[in-house]
């Protein structure tokens, strides 16, 4: 029996490079730190949250998990017992991210200790070659905080509030009820038919965001295209460095827009209370509904000024124009620093 154990491991040795544990977490707020690897959320029944952890690479077996309260949550840590780590996986590029992580294997703006020690986490080079994939089964109505460096976060079906945090790597939500909150260093950010209040933060990378309805949709892009579909909300803002902003089928009475560079596109499709796009450089396009009403205006330092609709001028100069379509009832007010400023009706049904 012996030899036939000692052949699988020399011949097979992925059988040694993959470990699973579960893991039940109660209470009603629960945080998961790990460092490096895939994490899924998913929706599920039962009282509590369910974890499983498979720890892989050549040093999988050095890996530990914790668990057990920190200050008022209950929390599951992967503790890596290096400062340099290497996560290896062929669909990515090169990747390097520097953190300081605590004893306890918390970090970031759940830690309780910002004094942890200098790690860095790459995707080449030498180091410990371990990461851990973690599932996580979530019942109705719990808050989880998903804590991770470089990898992927996957969302689906989840009713409750979700707060994701990863320094580098992309992040997916589908299906999700409850409050949202999504930050990431650089990565693509997708969120798909969320009901509540959501908000992206992200440093570099497209976001695309697709049927939310909710009271307050908030976004924060450093760099990346910005594409939003299908939205009904109380408030909607976005604020975005470089990169151009594509908002079609949006139903909010308060829409803010503030770009540094990057061609901006809006289709509205109900009345607003105010619309304020505030572009650098960068040409604007607004499509209106017919039944909009609102007091409009316009300026734009360098590019024309093409209005496809009927508006009320009350006054006009060179870069400038002032007006009112329907009612009046509305504000709307477009400033760009250069390109050009068009209104034209909504395609958006």
């Amino acid at each position: 029996m012996s030899r036939s154990v000692f052949f699988l491991a020399v011949c097979c040795p992925s059988i040694l490079l993959s470990q699973e544990s579960s893991h039940t977490l109660r209470g009603a707020d629960v945080s998961l730190f790990n460092i490096a690897g895939e994490v899924r959320v998913v929706g599920g029944g039962g009282s509590d949250i369910q974890v499983k952890v498979t720890r892989r690479g050549p040093d999988a077996s050095k890996l530990r998990i914790e668990t057990g309260p920190i200050g008022r949550r209950e929390t599951l840590r992967v503790i890596y017992p290096s400062d340099r780590i290497v996560y290896r996986t062929g669909e990515r590029g090169r990747s390097r991210s520097t953190v300081r992580i605590n004893d306890d294997g918390t970090f970031g703006s759940e830690s309780t200790d910002g004094r942890g020690r200098r790690t860095e986490v790459r995707t080449d080079g030498s180091g410990l070659e371990a990461y851990a994939d973690v599932e996580v089964t979530v019942p109705r109505g719990k808050r989880v905080d998903i804590n991770l460096v470089l990898g992927s976060v996957g969302v689906r079906n989840v009713d409750g509030e979700l707060r994701i945090d990863t320094h580098a790597g992309d992040v997916t939500t589908d299906g999700t009820k409850g409050s949202l909150d999504l930050d990431t260093g650089s990565g693509r950010v997708t969120v798909r038919n969320a009901e509540g209040s959501v908000k992206l933060d992200t440093g570099s990378g497209d976001v695309t965001v697709e049927g939310v309805v909710g009271d307050v949709l908030e976004m924060d892009t450093g760099s990346g295209s910005v594409r939003v579909e299908n939205v009904k909300s109380r408030s909607l803002r976005l604020d975005t460095g470089s990169g151009s902003v594509t908002l079609t089928g949006a139903d909010a009475r308060d829409i803010f827009i503030d770009t540094g560079s990057g061609r901006v596109e809006v289709d509205l499709i109900a009345d607003v209370d105010k619309l304020v796009i505030d572009s650098g450089s960068g040409g604007i396009t607004l499509g209106v509904p017919e039944s909009l009403g609102a007091e409009l205006r316009v300026e734009s330092s360098s590019g024309g000024i093409d209005l496809d609709i009927p508006v009320e001028v009350t006054r006009t100069g060179r870069r400038n124009l002032s007006g009112r379509i329907g009612d009046g009832r509305g504000q709307i007010t477009i400033d760009t620093g250069s390109g050009g400023v068009r209104i034209r009706r909504s395609t958006s049904r």
